[in-house]
């Protein structure tokens, strides 16, 4: 029995998952590693309804790694092998458009793109390098949340700055492209009139981001040169005024590692309310700095919808997934409070029990759960044949 195994790192988790091969639509198990950095959790489900759970205590990307691969032989039914491992790589920059065979050149020049996506890609490549290891006869195969956002305008692309950085490569790429390729994938199966208009998905988890999209194609994204921009996120800042880096620089002295583990570690919803970058422990607490940070997160969710809806001239469907998206009744009701203006209005009712369609007004308002593993699984398997 041939096998794909998923690995998905993420900044403060890694989630896997288990497929048979030749019907990448099989989940055999799934499962994560959770709160990276503090107390970590390893959770796995089998298809069987199975569970298993451990502490795994204050575990870095690494440490999780192994005890994810540790658990291999409890994953696989017994005479079954690994025949490809299907790898979550942030950023292709904008060499790579399609799925890659993880060869030692591919991973070379993935290696040149850390500075772009250092919370992930260094922690991604990481997991390349392990899985290797441990099946070495496995086909292994890098899907590029960058790729789904290649062929957006130069508009849409390019920062106000001299053309060289653009012509060098600093411009917009865009990501969580997995996502929305599996949303905007599943929107076009259950409502296929939606699949061909104007729609806008929010990916609403510990990163965070919104893509606008016109006839089931990306083209324009809040996420922009690195996984910094747009909406706050669990502890990133989202979109900054420039001239406050430069301020932390000219005034406070901060070197550029500071800077950056400032922007990346200590910000966002973190930053903002002092207490958590978790939304489940923001949303229960009664802290005052806790429902400001809340209440940040959906202005600017807000804000940037108003503004992917222009870009498209209109809007016909606004989708809601990721682990906050798809599970926090206040953060959606938030983002749908007072958009009537846009065609917005929600079914409070649906909303609180997590319905599927939860809108009422011209625009559909829908809640899709995202499946990042399964479009890597399927891009595995394509490649095995």
């Amino acid at each position: 029995m041939s096998l794909i195994l998923t690995l998905n790192a993420g900044s403060s988790s890694i989630k896997f998952a288990l497929y048979n091969k030749g019907n990448a639509g099989e989940q055999l198990a799934a499962g994560q590693v959770e709160n990276l950095g503090v107390k970590a959790k390893l959770s796995l489900k089998r298809s069987n309804g199975e569970t298993f759970s451990a502490a795994i205590g204050a575990a870095s990307h690494k440490a999780a790694l192994a005890a994810i691969l540790a658990e291999k032989t409890a994953l696989m039914p017994k005479g079954a092998r690994i025949a490809g491992v299907g790898h979550r790589i942030v950023h292709g920059g904008s060499g790579f458009g399609e799925p890659q065979v993880l060869d030692g050149a591919t991973i070379e020049k993935l290696q040149a793109l850390c500075p772009l996506a250092p919370l992930h890609q260094p922690h991604n490549l990481a997991a390349v390098v392990a899985a290797k290891s441990s099946f070495p006869s496995a086909l292994q195969i890098g899907c590029f949340d960058t790729a789904f956002h290649q062929g957006h305008a130069f508009i849409e692309e390019t920062f106000a700055l001299p053309r060289r950085y653009y012509e060098a490569g600093v411009r917009r790429y865009g990501f969580h492209g997995l996502s929305y390729q599996y949303v905007s994938g599943e929107l076009a199966r259950l409502y296929p009139e939606l699949g061909k208009s104007r729609v806008v998905i929010a990916h609403l988890g510990n990163g965070a981001s919104m893509c606008a999209l016109s006839g089931g194609r990306s083209v324009s994204s809040t996420m922009g040169f690195s996984p910094l921009d747009g909406l706050a996120m669990g502890t990133r800042s989202g979109q900054i005024d420039p001239g406050v880096l430069l301020y932390m620089a000219q005034h406070e002295g901060l070197e550029p590692q500071a800077i950056a583990d400032l922007l990346y570690k200590q910000s966002g919803l973190l930053g903002l309310s002092g207490v958590s970058h978790d939304m489940r422990t923001l949303e229960a607490s009664s802290q005052p700095h806790a429902k400001q940070a809340i209440a940040y997160f959906i202005a600017r969710i807000k804000r940037e919808l108003g503004g992917l809806a222009a870009v498209l001239g209109g809007l016909d469907a606004l989708v809601f997934c990721g682990g906050i998206g798809e599970n926090s009744r206040m953060v959606r009701a938030g983002v749908c409070e007072a958009m009537e203006w846009l065609g917005i209005s929600l079914d409070a009712n649906a909303n609180a029990a997590n319905a599927t369609d939860i809108g009422t007004g011209k625009v559909r308002v829908l809640v899709i759960p995202t499946d990042e593993e399964r479009m890597i699984a399927q891009a595995v398997n394509a490649r095995l044949g």
